[in-house]
């Protein structure tokens, strides 16, 4: 009984002595700790530097990332698993993501895109496509990519994803490319995806495409590319339901959003819209595209896209639908209000003729629906055609709807601000005085164009506080 005694006393010195930081020190001590908020927070933590990673700019991560995934996939089903990203430049080519799963950068974090194209695999093409965009074969994968997923959080400090794309832009210039050029990030079949507080700049072609997905809420990013670089939209969700893109910052050579369901007669056969969209937020330059493009590729049916708070300056259209025969599918319920553009081309801008198609079989019976666009509470200046509306002879647009909108015209303007073909409609209190095809009813019906007051379910979801923190001896 003694000698117990003596142990426990001896003990208890020994922790006196070493001290808490000590005893901590044998634990594993907390060197850094990241607040941040999430659809999911996760059980389990690793940096890409446990995986072999090293952030010199030039040592090529594609391997270390991949294990990385693959490793913590184990963690899937005990609250899921995050992968830290610290300070430092990491050259990587294509990975993949796994369920239950969140890619955290650091600030000062930045992946760079391989520019080595044996780093970056080959898919097939959209089915709903039939083809690639930039070549009749397949696509290589996106940069950060995933399929079948669910519950999968790419987020950081505002850390950088830089696709190295000046590479890609020429050799689809000097059509040297086999096949279409990756995107920066790629989800297929996943639901419950979130992309947020990342800075994405320079990628090959499109930012951000959700496809064939489901619930995706794209908050807080920043996207940068040069206004003249080739298809660097910024954000196009495809074929998905219940997409939420809010409070982002997007400078492209192309469409800032473009809302997508797929190509001609392979987007009919496939038969999946994209619907219940909201966008809000938004700030957009791109002098040669849109603020917010819906199609050309929309035959599987667009429907249900709420957008509020837009801004665009220097962009060339704030709101335009691209369509044609041989499209088939709609465009139908489509809400915007509170524009405010500065330096535009046209405010309002609709095609039935956009001659882009996947190949030669298509049917050129098969007519787009568009019906149902209300635009309302838009101010423009500088601008120099209020708005090109051109439907498609014997196939209309209609229920088209403008009210309270003021443009002030540039002063090189053309001398008819409103072009109009094709379509019917009705507009109250807007100036310039728009065409014959859209009376004016009033200034009582200055509230008469629609905008849900009902939220969409996506609307509902709430982030969760997290915290990451890593543990090092």
């Amino acid at each position: 009984m003694e000698l117990v005694t003596r142990i426990a006393v001896v003990l208890v010195l020994v922790a006196l002595l070493l001290g808490p930081r000590d005893v901590e020190a044998r634990k594993g001590r907390v060197l850094e700790s990241f607040e941040y908020t999430a659809m999911s927070c996760r059980g389990f933590s690793a940096s890409i530097t446990d995986f072999g990673g090293i952030g010199d700019g030039k040592t090529s991560n594609t391997k270390a990332f991949q294990d990385a995934v693959n490793h913590l996939s184990q963690y899937a089903s005990d609250g899921g698993a995050q992968l830290y990203v610290p300070a430092g430049q990491w050259l990587t080519g294509s990975f993949s993501l796994t369920s239950h799963f969140t890619l955290y950068l650091h600030k000062d974090a930045v992946l760079l895109a391989s520019q080595d194209m044996n780093e970056w695999p080959v898919l097939k093409a959209l089915p709903s496509y039939g083809r690639g965009r930039d070549a009749a074969g397949g696509r290589f994968a996106s940069l950060i990519f995933g399929t079948n997923l669910t519950d999968v959080i790419v987020t950081g400090a505002n850390g950088t994803i830089d696709g190295q794309g000046a590479f890609w832009w020429q050799s689809f210039h000097k059509g040297k490319l086999k096949y279409t050029r990756p995107y920066l990030i790629e989800f297929m079949y996943s639901d419950n995806i979130q992309i947020s507080n990342v800075t994405l700049l320079n990628s090959p072609s499109w930012n951000v495409h959700p496809v064939y997905s489901s619930n995706i809420l794209v908050q807080g990013i920043t996207i940068i590319a040069p206004i003249t670089s080739p298809n660097t939209d910024g954000i196009n969700p495809d074929s998905c339901t219940n997409v939420r893109i809010e409070d982002s910052y997007i400078v492209s050579g192309d469409d800032c959003i473009a809302v997508k369901s797929g190509w001609d007669e392979y987007g009919i056969s496939f038969g999946m819209p994209t619907k219940q969209l909201v966008i809000r937020r938004l700030t957009c330059i791109s002098p040669y595209s849109a603020a917010i493009a819906l199609g050309s590729e929309m035959s599987g049916g667009i429907q249900d896209v709420r957008a509020e708070d837009i801004m665009a300056v220097h962009t060339e259209s704030g709101v335009r639908i691209k369509t044609a025969r041989g499209r088939g599918g709609f465009v139908k319920d489509v809400y915007v209000k509170g524009m405010t553009l500065h330096t535009m081309k046209w405010v309002f801008w609709m095609t039935g003729n956009y001659k882009a198609h996947a190949d030669n079989h298509y049917d050129p019976n098969a007519l787009p629906v568009i019906q149902g666009i209300n635009y309302r509470d838009v101010v423009a200046d500088n601008v120099s055609m209020a708005a090109r509306l051109e439907g498609i002879e014997g196939d209309p647009f209609t229920q088209i709807c403008i009210s309270n909108v003021t443009i002030g015209m540039a002063a090189k303007a053309k001398k008819v601000p409103w072009t109009c073909t094709d379509i019917e409609g009705i507009t109250s209190g807007v100036s310039p005085r728009p065409c014959d095809q859209l009376p004016d009813q009033g200034p009582e019906k200055l509230t008469a164009c629609d905008f849900p007051a009902e939220p969409l379910s996506i609307d509902q979801v709430v982030l969760k506080s997290c915290t990451l923190r890593m543990n090092y001896m």
